[in-house]
């Protein structure tokens, strides 16, 4: 029984149920909301590199807020942010439901609203990263990132799934429903109650709004397995282009998008589950340079497909891989980063991620568009084995880590200083005549 308990530890802090709830409701609502914007616009326009637009009218923004919002995470209230960002969701939610009532033809208006949704996502990712560790005590943060990262494929596989049934019933249904739920994400936002911690105010400047990148080069093994995430999944975003493989390709309606879409959430929420009671604790490296390598095979196993069946077990294989990757890597960078920059970090983290999605959508989008749809999945899977090799003989340190390290104590607050302070030349002490006199006798 104890055993049992111990495994739900952090559920037991009422702060951390409360931004589970919110985030597994929010998560459920943004995915609903993916799965139709998606469907709306290839049915509106036929072309796979509008698919790939979607996905840059996230990043370009993102790209340019990320650092900023790390370092805003860092110097006030991370609830309030995410409190903020959710809104924001939620306007933009409401903002394609009334693109959608106007029917509105040309779909720029929708770039737009994913461009306001992509500066929400840039500080909500490094808050709602750096919170986790304020909302429970450190004993309870692996149950934490376990749950967390549980709770979040779910929604990854209910929210597709979801979404793609309720937009039988009209785009407008979909979009409704979204901003319900990120209204109800706020409120559950609400009554979290952190811990007070003193926190020195500083003004934003390139040396404090860069000190996480600072800290990141400073440890080979988190730039090596943020660098493997990005160079890795930038190529493999086969996912953006399921609208268009369901269309063309497998020929399903919405229904059978949303199933699609839920596939990569099932293995990854599976894995997540048999991480949660069989977690990773020897050969870390090897299993995270697997992980990839199992999404790339995965990836050219889809883009060879015909069959409905056969690409749901190929994307199912998709999402484990990739949660094997996401867990080690966040295991790594939250372990590692005190406290003080640990929104600043995050946010050099969340660029990585925010690339290898995002920006890996408009790749697929692009490379569909120059070879076709086929052949730009293949390729995108033969790239992710290709770089993950070539990362296996860059970061040999990587490579061949064992165990996870130590996790980061206040001692270690030195060498984060020496990180991001600029070394002063010491003063020489002054000596007065009595001591150099007693220090000669």
């Amino acid at each position: 029984m104890s055993i049992s308990i111990n495994k739900f530890s952090a559920l037991r802090h009422r702060n951390f149920t409360l931004f589970l709830s919110a985030r597994f409701i929010a998560s459920v609502a943004v995915q609903m909301q993916s799965v139709a914007v998606g469907w709306q616009v290839y049915e509106k326009t036929g072309n796979a590199m509008d698919l790939g637009l979607i996905g840059l009218a996230q990043f370009a923004p993102f790209a340019l807020l990320i650092l900023v919002a790390g370092h805003v995470a860092d110097q006030w209230n991370r609830r309030w942010i995410i409190v903020g960002c959710v809104f924001l969701e939620m306007l933009c939610g409401l903002l394609l439901l009334a693109f959608s009532l106007a029917d509105l033809e040309p779909v720029w208006p929708v770039f737009a609203v994913m461009a306001l949704y992509g500066s929400a996502r840039a500080f909500m990712m490094p808050a709602s990263q750096a919170i986790l560790i304020n909302l429970v005590p450190s004993e309870s943060f692996g149950n934490a990132v376990a749950l967390s990262s549980s709770s979040f494929h779910v929604a990854v596989i209910a929210g597709p799934t979801l979404g793609g049934w309720v937009y039988l019933f009209g785009a407008q249904t979909v979009y409704t429903l979204v901003s319900v739920l990120l209204a109800l994400a706020m409120v559950l936002l609400l009554p979290i109650r952190m811990q007070p911690t003193r926190v020195k105010r500083e003004s934003a400047s390139w040396h404090t709004v860069l000190e996480g990148l600072r800290f990141v080069r400073s440890r080979p093994v988190i730039l090596g397995a943020i660098s493997l995430d990005l160079f890795a999944v930038l190529f493999g975003g086969a996912t953006a282009l399921l609208p268009a493989y369901a269309s063309d390709v497998l020929h399903v309606d919405s229904a059978g998008l949303g199933l699609l879409r839920t596939a990569p959430g099932v293995g990854a929420a599976l894995t997540a589950v048999a991480l949660g009671f069989v977690p990773i604790s020897r050969r870390v490296g090897r299993w995270m340079f697997g992980g990839v390598l199992l999404f790339g095979a995965a990836t050219v196993l889809f883009g060879f497909s015909e069959n409905f069946q056969l690409s749901m077990v190929a994307l199912v294989l998709m999402g484990a891989g990739d949660m094997v990757s996401v867990y080690i890597r966040h295991m790594l960078v939250q372990l590692e980063t005190p406290d003080a920059i640990r929104g600043r970090v995050s946010a050099v983290n969340s660029v990585f991620i925010g690339a290898s999605n995002e920006l890996g959508e408009f790749e697929s989008g692009l490379t569909a568009a120059w070879f076709g749809l086929i052949p730009a999945v293949i390729i995108g899977g033969i790239a992710t084995l290709v770089i993950t090799g070539f990362c296996m003989w860059r970061f040999p340190v990587l490579r061949n880590m064992d165990k996870f390290p130590i996790a980061f104590q206040e001692s270690d607050a030195r060498h984060a200083e020496s990180v991001s302070t600029p070394k002063r030349p010491r003063k020489k002490r002054k000596v007065g005549f009595n001591q150099s006199k007693r220090r000669r006798s």
